[in-house]
Parts: C-alpha cells; sequence; structure tokens
C-alpha cells in the first residue's frame, strides 16, 4: 500500500470548532447574530477592514479578537483558522503547508514528510493542522510543530513544558527556545537539515511529548 501523502491528509484544526462555539454564543454576548453583524457593518461600516475594527470596538463596545472575526468576515478576507467550516479549512491546508515549502525552501520538503509520516506511524490520535507558517502537530494539545526557519533547516518543535517544570536535564540536542518562560507551549525544537535525521531521537522526543499530553 502507498503511503498516504502529507499533502492531503490533513485533519481540522481546534480553531475552526472555538469559531463555531463563538458564532453559537455570539447574540448573546453581543446583541447580534452573525448574519446580522454582517448586514450592520456592511450597511453602516467603514469601507476597510482596519477601519472597521476599531469602529466596531469604539462604537460598539467590542472585544479586540470579535471585532478581528467580524471585520474580517464583512471584509471577504481568507478567514483560515477564523472559519468556522471545516470543508474551507481542509481546502485550505495543502496550501499552507505546501507554500512553506516553495521557492528556496522546496529542498526542505523531505524533511516536512518524513516528520509528518513519523508522527501519523507512532502516534495514534496526532492532528495535523497547518497555519501559514508551521505545521503544528496537536493531541489534546499541540504536542509539536514543524517550522522551515531559514533555507537550509527546518525546527521541529517539542512540547516539554512539564519536564522543563520538573527540573528535569535535557540533551543538548533539544534547543531551548525559551518557550516555558514565556508560557508557550513549544518550550525546545531539534534541528534538522536533513531528512536521515528524523531519527531514533526526534522519534523518542515526539513519543514523549505526546504522553506529557495526555
Amino acid at each position: 500500500m502507498p503511503k498516504p501523502s502529507p499533502w492531503t491528509t490533513f485533519d481540522v484544526h481546534p480553531g475552526v470548532a472555538m469559531v463555531q462555539q463563538w458564532i453559537e454564543t455570539l447574540e448573546d454576548k453581543t446583541g447580534k447574530p452573525l448574519d446580522g453583524w454582517m448586514k450592520h457593518i456592511r450597511a453602516h461600516g467603514p469601507k476597510d477592514e482596519k477601519a472597521t475594527r476599531a469602529w466596531l470596538k469604539d462604537e460598539h463596545n467590542l472585544g479586540t479578537n470579535t471585532a478581528w472575526w467580524l471585520a474580517e468576515r464583512a471584509h471577504g478576507n481568507d478567514l483560515s483558522l477564523r472559519d468556522d467550516s471545516p470543508e474551507r479549512y481542509l481546502a485550505l491546508a495543502p496550501k499552507y503547508a505546501a507554500g512553506q515549502y516553495a521557492g528556496k525552501k522546496e529542498a526542505l520538503r523531505p524533511i516536512y514528510e518524513a516528520l509528518v509520516l513519523l508522527a501519523r506511524k507512532k502516534l495514534k490520535d496526532v492532528r495535523v493542522c497547518p497555519c501559514e507558517t508551521i505545521v503544528p502537530l496537536y493531541r489534546t494539545h499541540v504536542i509539536a510543530q514543524i517550522k522551515p526557519s531559514t533555507n537550509t533547516r527546518v525546527d521541529f518543535g517539542l512540547a516539554l513544558g512539564p519536564m522543563v517544570k520538573a527540573g528535569k536535564k535535557l540533551p543538548a540536542r533539544l534547543v531551548d527556545t525559551g518557550g516555558f518562560a514565556k508560557k508557550d507551549r513549544v518550550t525546545h525544537r531539534i534541528e534538522l537539515t536533513s531528512p536521515s535525521q528524523v531519527d531514533a531521537f526526534v522519534e523518542r522526543w515526539l513519543v514523549k511529548a505526546w504522553a506529557l499530553d495526555g
């Protein structure tokens, strides 16, 4: 059987469900449902997105995130992770992943493929959910992320916060990102310049990050 392609096998980003919940509660929180806000903005709001965000905050006392989402929707921009449609997100996901490995970064694509195939093979409930600049891997939360940081290197980020908190000494190959101090999920990264470096060490620490999110 051929291996599944990392460019076609993606999972719905958790952000989509968050937006679905946001839409369901929007009327209770703001006085209007989503359709009502769209009609109001298009009839009475500014003509550009930035001004609309400010108008929603100043004139309607909406929070920053709500104003941002409503302005994006009203002006028809690419909603990507702020969309409420799993189908639309999954249509965008391959474009996000492929775009990260285009042009001068195309040579890094085999590293990305090796990491995704490793995750699919070893982690039964992993979810691969591309964003514009990274491809996060989820269990319940982000456990890892794949990022083409330069034209010659992929950084494989790992969420190892509980080990850092416990004061565990980690191998030198796990580069501290400073994420724990900043309360980011990803605390360490492994620098990869070749698919051959996706080895037993990478596998062991990916599985560890997965187990820590159990």
